[in-house]
């Protein structure tokens, strides 16, 4: 009797710790929070967006992210720098971005397209620095933009970490499945 005690009591122990390295998995990060979308309406519906104060992002990020359906080059997808300028939204934060490089190609949440940074000039005089992403599934497009006051590196992982989060993941192929 002893010995299944024993043994009940350690299978129970494991099965708890595996909830909880489960659940850590997939828990949102803290340093994450979703804020109102601060964008004037236009021709897409309203996104999501997040900002990340926290030292894990190297000061204040703020990702804006949303699908843009049915407005993908079917046949190519996201395939050169000139299409991230044109659809990353780069342009509700300001009109004034320059790219600081060229772009590259990533794949987000099962979704391929490019990347590429850029320095922004804000209406009231700030300088901060952005990354605009462009991903494509069949003739659908799923933009996310990321702006910081922090260093173009910086920035970027911390929105590449944030976007490759689970609940991130959930949302962006919900999103683009229309749901």
């Amino acid at each position: 009797m002893r010995n299944w005690t024993a043994i009940s009591v350690a299978v129970l122990a494991l099965g708890a710790l595996s909830g909880v390295a489960a659940y850590e998995r997939t828990a949102p990060r803290a340093d994450w929070r979703e804020i109102a979308w601060p964008f004037p309406r236009d021709g897409w519906p309203a996104g999501r967006a997040f900002r990340c104060g926290g030292e894990a992002c190297g000061g204040e990020v703020e990702i804006y992210v949303r699908p843009k359906i049915g407005f993908c080059n079917c046949d190519r997808g996201v395939t050169d720098d000139d299409e991230v300028d044109r659809v990353a939204d780069l342009d509700l934060m300001s009109e004034h971005f320059v790219p600081r490089e060229p772009g590259h190609a990533i794949r987000v949440a099962d979704m391929q397209g490019r990347i590429r940074g850029y320095d922004l000039n804000m209406s009231d005089g700030s300088r901060r620095t952005a990354v605009g992403i462009a991903v494509s599934r069949r003739c659908d497009l799923l933009v996310a933009v990321a702006q910081g006051k922090g260093p173009a590196p910086e920035v970027r992982r911390a929105a590449l970490e944030y976007l490759a989060s689970p609940d991130m993941t959930r949302w962006m192929n919900a999103a683009m499945d229309g749901g």
